[in-house]
């Protein structure tokens, strides 16, 4: 099996602070924690920004700005920008750090989907802040829009004005159809690097069965021009991604996608997440690859030519 690439998404959108007292925040806190991942194993680093007064998701260049060349100076994982953001912001919003900071990779969500957070609502009795209540529960009316004209968007402006490579997230099958469809408009090319996302309500449940299906179809649409990684929301997490080392596929953690380290133990730190999926897949025989090993098998340009 080829080397098995670890990404760690430190922060995330989705998560509010009066859910973990771990969560980062400010850009200290991001730096601190993705620097601990890169040290712990995580060769790909997916970052989010948030406001560091309210912990709220934020699209602003300078929030990124903040810690990205931080982040750098001090390891040497390939910083992975979201061009997601948050659900509830605008394309122009999201696109506005990438394009300042022209990283290696970004991610790329392939299709416009219901994003329900609002369960996670009635598990929360203290709120720190006034936001966060109405950001979970509004969520039952929440369309996370990425139309085949955004999406084409993001590929030109990030991938053929910037030279950024995708982490193509990919929360359904359709996504997958997609996904072929803008490889064969030329507007991808392989080695493709993509996300299978499970257990978002409105996406693709955290079956396993879901998991060989997903791999099946993207063996069909794809050949051998692609990898394939596994990121499960909540208590799926370590599951699903040890099955998916086990297939051979690449994995990803972080307080991002889960708050927990075991059933009912917070994650003191993405580190903690990093070195226990680290050990595991090691223990399946796997070698975990370095950033360069990532650069080179995903075909990237290289931090000497980013813009931070």
């Amino acid at each position: 099996m080829a080397k098995i690439l670890i990404t760690c998404a430190v922060t995330g959108s989705i998560h509010t602070p009066s859910m973990s007292p771990h969560l980062p925040v400010t850009a200290d806190e991001i730096t601190e924690q993705a620097i601990g991942a890169a040290e712990a194993g995580a060769s790909i680093l997916h970052l989010h920004a948030r406001d560091p007064e309210t912990g709220q998701p934020s699209a602003s260049a300078e929030h990124f700005m903040a810690f990205l060349p931080r982040i750098k100076q001090s390891t040497d994982a390939v910083l992975n920008l979201t061009t997601g953001g948050s659900a509830v912001m605008t394309l122009e919003d999201r696109l506005a750090a990438p394009k300042r900071a022209e990283p290696e990779m970004c991610s790329l969500n392939m299709g416009t989907m219901n994003f329900a957070l609002y369960p996670a609502a009635d598990r929360i009795t203290e709120w720190k802040h006034d936001w966060e209540e109405p950001f979970l529960r509004n969520s039952d009316d929440l369309v996370f829009k990425n139309t085949p004209r955004d999406m084409a968007r993001v590929l030109s402006e990030m991938g053929q004005d910037r030279g950024a490579r995708f982490e193509f997230e990919c929360y359904d099958v359709g996504h997958l159809y997609m996904l072929r469809h803008f490889m064969d408009r030329g507007l991808v090319r392989a080695p493709l690097f993509i996300q299978f996302v499970f257990g978002v309500l409105g996406g693709i449940g955290p079956d396993p069965e879901n998991l060989t299906h997903m791999k099946m179809i993207a063996d069909k649409l794809f050949g051998e021009d692609y990898f394939f990684s596994v990121l499960a929301a909540g208590r799926h997490q370590f599951p699903l991604i040890t099955m998916a080392a086990a297939m051979g596929g690449h994995v990803r953690v972080g307080l991002e996608d889960s708050l927990t380290i075991s059933r009912g133990t917070l994650a003191r730190n993405n580190a903690e997440q990093v070195a226990k999926i680290r050990r595991i897949v090691e223990d399946l025989g796997r070698e975990v690859a370095s950033p360069a090993d990532a650069r080179d098998m995903l075909g990237l340009k290289g931090a000497d030519r980013v813009a931070f």
